[in-house]
């Protein structure tokens, strides 16, 4: 399993330029503040305790193995599929949820299952995020402080936030701090009436 982690983390890193984001469209812009609005997506997620920084490692390993071939296909094979970014977690009552967004051309009835009974995959339907981007860390205090700043920015744009906020990761663990891409994305209601018109 480390032989697998170290694979993957190797591949983000010398692969960071070409690998898929999730489609959006830009609603809203106020730099370092964004609405978007994602399309649906397919994600392959897994659900875990513990602090966010274990949690998070487990994660990765768990999911990246579904992606590298941990996975079974009605003929019985498995294959690789591609790596993508950003890595994301939520919060949970009782502990953690973490997921990749699976590259577009990925149809939820088309994918193989995984064979780890701890990653599942699920259709996102689409649906509006209001983001804030930073860098650095994501330590608890660096989290804290965004999701706060974002819940206030979205508080002035008068838009109600829906669900936990999650953390969005871009990068490999290798990339220097102020290098890195990390975002907080929280919902916006889909029928939010306070939300500005050029939202609906």
């Amino acid at each position: 399993m480390l032989k697998l982690l170290i694979s993957a983390l190797a591949l983000w890193a010398t692969q960071a330029m070409a690998i898929e984001e999730p489609s959006h469209r830009v609603l809203q812009s106020d730099p370092p503040f964004e609405v978007r609005h994602y399309p649906s997506f397919v994600v392959a997620e897994t659900e875990l305790q513990g602090d966010f920084d274990s949690a998070s490692r487990s994660g990765f390993r768990r999911v990246a193995g579904y992606i590298f071939g941990d996975n079974r296909q009605p003929t019985g094979d498995s294959r690789k599929i591609a790596m993508t970014a950003p890595v994301t977690v939520t919060p949970k009552a009782d502990g953690w949820r973490l997921h990749f967004v699976l590259p577009s051309q990925e149809n939820l009835n088309q994918l193989p299952q995984p064979v780890n009974p701890e990653v599942r995959l699920r259709q996102v339907p689409e649906h509006r995020m209001a983001t804030v981007v930073f860098s650095g860390f994501t330590t608890q205090a660096s989290i804290e402080r965004h999701t706060q700043q974002l819940r206030d920015w979205a508080q002035s744009r008068q838009l109600t936030l829906v669900g936990p906020p999650q953390v969005a990761r871009y990068n490999d663990p290798f990339t220097l701090p102020w290098n890195r891409r990390n975002e907080i994305l929280i919902e916006v209601a889909p029928n939010d009436t306070d939300a500005p018109p050029n939202l609906r």
